[in-house]
């Protein structure tokens, strides 16, 4: 991929995003991937919430010709909020590949951590200045005055791909760990967030463009 292209994907990623890809991992054994049917998984006991994500993403597969199913729909709500023993999932992966699932997109909270950002150059006091009485004026506010810093929590996700094909193990595809920045909205986190994933996918060849962008081009070409 050249570098232009590369420039482009970040400003589109990153630009007034709540949401950063921290680090990702491809198996080496794969340079590409194609779908047939996907289960979307997203782990989260807000309804609400997993409801949206999963069904963004069904959107954008559907955008690309891959048929997908979201977890809401294929098995109860509560599956994801209550413990599964080693033999329910694989039973679970065995009626995966009787429905003719072959990909398994799976998302799940992982962590989360305090953050607090200091405000720097408080009030305009020059870095220079030595004396005790300017450096103590500099940072006196700290106690008191929450303009200060600014406390937020980054919450830490984790997206995986998993094949789950018959002739092979069930093997990891590719891994993304992505943090998300003081979320304030739903709507503008999941949009980020599903942004985020599939603008990685289609760069590491996991995930075709969508099908109206090859008409375009063709139509372009003719």
């Amino acid at each position: 991929m050249n570098r232009f292209k590369i420039l482009i994907i970040a400003l589109l990623v990153f630009s007034c995003s709540t949401t950063e890809l921290v680090d990702n991992w491809k198996n080496p054994d794969i340079d590409s991937y194609s779908p047939n049917k996907v289960l979307l998984v997203g782990m989260t006991s807000n309804l609400k919430a997993r409801q949206q994500f999963e069904g963004q993403l069904q959107m954008e597969y559907a955008a690309r010709g891959i048929e997908s199913v979201t977890s809401l729909d294929f098995f109860e709500p509560s599956f994801t909020s209550n413990s599964r023993t080693e033999e329910e999932l694989k039973a679970l992966e065995s009626q995966l590949l009787n429905d003719g699932f072959d990909t398994v997109l799976f998302t799940k909270v992982i962590g989360t951590e305090d953050k607090i950002d200091y405000k720097t150059n408080y009030d305009g006091y020059d870095k220079t200045y030595r004396r005790f009485k300017e450096d103590y004026l500099k940072y006196q506010d700290a106690y008191y005055n929450p303009d200060y810093y600014n406390e937020y929590v980054v919450y830490h996700a984790e997206t995986s791909m998993y094949c789950i094909c018959p002739e092979k193990e069930r093997e990891l595809i590719w891994k993304g760990y992505i943090d998300i920045m003081d979320p304030q909205s739903m709507d503008e986190t999941i949009n980020d967030y599903v942004r985020l994933v599939i603008v990685v996918l289609e760069e590491q060849k996991l995930i075709s463009p969508k099908i109206l962008e090859n008409q375009n081009q063709i139509e372009a070409i003719n």
